[in-house]
């Protein structure tokens, strides 16, 4: 559930969880603006729906209309899975964070500081996973308008591109590219942006051109879509079905 949500590959990738397990489940993609969005969660109280996820611009929002909130969605303000319980009660989960910090470790192993574009769910989600489970001290946020700094970004490792910036149907990912202060950052930084649909943004392309370890997000759609799916079916998902579904590499 989100707005814009046509670009979303995670009906592909659940769909290949459930084929590999046999189960008769569907996932779609429900566009919602945020005036429909207490309507699409009345849906899912009532039983019309057997779990939820969220994505822009909703993760923070949803944490009004929902009757728990996980700890892991407490601790950053903002939600990405909605869990049903028979009863009709919806808790608010996060498995942003947790996925959010295994994909920076993966491609920044030992980050010294960390820029952060956006402010949105995914942004908190981002600073959670650099502090928490990464421990990177000097942590900046940088929100609209999407202004570079030399002064603040010198010395920055890993860069992380939150916002929905060149993504299929959103603002133009110059947007992304162009708040970044490249020539300040530190040698052999690291670049990491959520948006995978289309694969390549001008951050990424520029980041790539710059010889810059780069990636785009659909590692961290896999890794926080198991996480979903294993707590909305208490089963452990195939991740290996749901990679190779996202043209994703074991």
């Amino acid at each position: 559930m989100g707005d814009p949500v046509a670009h979303s590959k995670s009906p592909r990738m659940h769909g290949a969880a459930y084929a590999a397990l046999g189960m008769a489940h569907t996932y779609e993609a429900i566009r919602a603006s945020t005036f429909e969005l207490p309507a699409v969660v009345a849906r899912l109280r009532a039983g019309d729906f057997a779990g939820l996820n969220v994505t822009v611009p909703h993760k923070i929002r949803v944490l009004d209309l929902v009757d728990a909130v996980a700890p892991s969605a407490a601790a950053v303000g903002a939600a990405n899975t909605l869990v049903r319980d028979d009863a009709g009660r919806i808790t608010a989960h996060n498995t942003d964070v947790p996925a959010l910090a295994a994909e920076l470790a993966r491609l920044a192993p030992l980050p010294g500081a960390a820029l952060v574009l956006g402010t949105g769910g995914a942004s908190r989600a981002a600073v959670a996973a650099l502090r928490e489970h990464l421990q990177v001290a000097r942590v900046v946020v940088r929100g609209r308008p999407l202004t570079p700094d030399p002064t603040v970004d010198a010395g920055v490792t890993l860069v992380v591109q939150t916002t929905s910036c060149g993504m299929t149907g959103a603002d133009p990912g110059e947007l992304a590219r162009d708040a970044v202060s490249w020539d300040a950052l530190a040698a052999g930084a690291a670049v990491l942006d959520v948006v995978y649909a289309p694969p390549e943004t001008p951050l990424l392309a520029e980041a790539r051109r710059r010889g810059l370890r780069a990636a785009n997000g659909l590692g961290m759609l896999s890794r926080q879509g198991a996480l979903a799916f294993e707590l909305w079916l208490g089963v452990a998902a195939p991740v290996d079905a749901m990679r190779a579904a996202l043209g994703e590499g074991a």
